[in-house]
C-alpha cells in the first residue's frame, strides 16, 4: 500500500503546479468587461503555435468552418470568447506533458483515446439539445489527465499497480484505488484544482468512473463516464477488454438519453471529427 498524498502528486512537481502564463492572462483579460476581441487576440497571437493550433481547430470538423476563418478575432467573433478560452486551455494543457516513459503509456494512444473521449462528451451534450460543448469537450479530453502526473511522479510504484492489474485482471482505476488509496481521476481532479479551473471540470474529471458520486456535477461526470465507454468503440485498444464498454447503472438516465436511441448518433458523430481532430492535437503533443 503507498503512503503518497495525492497532493505531493501536485504540489511537488513544480511545472506542473500552474498553466503557462498566457492562459492566466487570457482569463484576467476576458473576465475585464472593458476588454474586446482585439485584447484578447494580441495575448494569443504573441504564441505562434497557440495561434495556428487554434486556427487548425476553429477550421476543422470541430466547427466546419473550413478555411473560412483566417484571424483570432475573426474566431473570436465567431465561435465566441467563452468557446475559444476552452480551446486555449485544451491546447494548453497538452502541452504539459512531455517526456511520458514509453513502456508506461503509449502516448499516441492516450492522446487519440482522449480526443475521442472529448469528441464523444461534446456530441452527447448536443444530442441533449445543448449548445457550446467545449467546455465537456474539454472534461473529456483531460478526463485521464491524472495518468501523466502519476506517470511523471510515480513511475515505479504506477509499473507495480499495472502489472497488478495485468495479472489480477482489475481494471486500471481499481488497481489504482488499491496501491495508492486513490485513482487517477482523482489526481486529475486534485491537478485541476491546484490549477484552479471551474469546479465544474474538477468534478467532471474526479469522478469520471464513479459519476453517481459526485456531489455538484453528477451530470456532467456521468456524461464524461459514458464519453470515456465510447470512445472505446471509436479507437480500439488491444490491451483493453469488452468490460470497458460497460456503464455505470443509472449513466444514461442522468444525462436523459437513451442508449438504444441515441448511441448511435453519438459515435457517428464524434467518428466525422476524430481524425482530423486528433491529428491537430497529437502535433501538439
Amino acid at each position: 500500500m503507498s503512503l503518497i498524498d495525492i497532493q505531493d502528486l501536485i504540489n511537488k512537481n513544480e511545472p506542473l503546479a500552474s498553466l503557462p502564463s498566457t492562459f492566466y492572462k487570457l482569463r484576467e483579460v476576458v473576465t475585464d468587461p472593458d476588454c474586446d476581441f482585439d485584447d484578447i487576440a494580441e495575448i494569443i497571437s504573441v504564441d505562434p503555435s497557440l495561434t495556428l493550433r487554434l486556427l487548425k481547430i476553429v477550421n476543422s470538423a470541430f466547427y466546419g468552418f473550413r478555411g473560412e476563418i483566417e484571424t483570432i478575432s475573426h474566431a473570436l467573433a465567431v465561435v465566441g470568447t467563452g468557446q475559444l478560452m476552452q480551446l486555449v486551455l485544451a491546447t494548453t494543457v497538452v502541452e504539459q506533458f512531455k517526456g511520458i516513459p514509453k513502456d508506461l503509456v503509449d502516448m499516441n494512444y492516450f492522446w487519440r483515446h482522449s480526443v475521442a473521449c472529448g469528441l464523444s462528451a461534446r456530441a452527447i451534450h448536443q444530442a441533449r439539445g445543448e449548445h457550446d460543448g467545449e467546455s465537456i469537450f474539454v472534461a473529456g479530453l483531460l478526463h485521464d489527465i491524472g495518468r501523466l502526473v502519476m506517470c511523471l511522479k510515480v513511475p515505479d510504484q504506477l509499473k507495480v499497480v499495472l502489472d497488478f492489474a495485468g495479472k489480477s485482471g482489475d481494471r486500471w482505476y481499481k488497481a489504482e484505488a488499491k496501491y495508492f488509496g486513490f485513482d487517477h481521476g482523482g489526481v486529475g481532479g486534485a491537478l485541476l484544482r491546484a490549477w484552479n479551473l471551474p469546479k465544474k471540470l474538477q468534478e467532471a474529471v474526479a469522478h469520471h468512473h464513479f459519476p453517481s458520486s459526485a456531489d455538484n456535477f453528477p451530470q456532467e461526470a456521468a456524461i464524461v463516464h459514458l464519453a470515456d465507454r465510447i470512445s472505446h468503440q471509436i479507437i480500439s485498444d488491444p490491451d483493453r477488454n469488452t468490460e470497458e464498454h460497460s456503464y455505470e447503472k443509472g449513466a444514461w438516465d442522468a444525462v436523459q438519453l437513451s442508449e438504444d436511441s441515441h448511441l448511435h448518433q453519438i459515435i457517428e458523430q464524434a467518428e466525422a471529427q476524430f481524425e482530423e481532430v486528433s491529428q491537430i492535437f497529437l502535433q501538439t503533443a
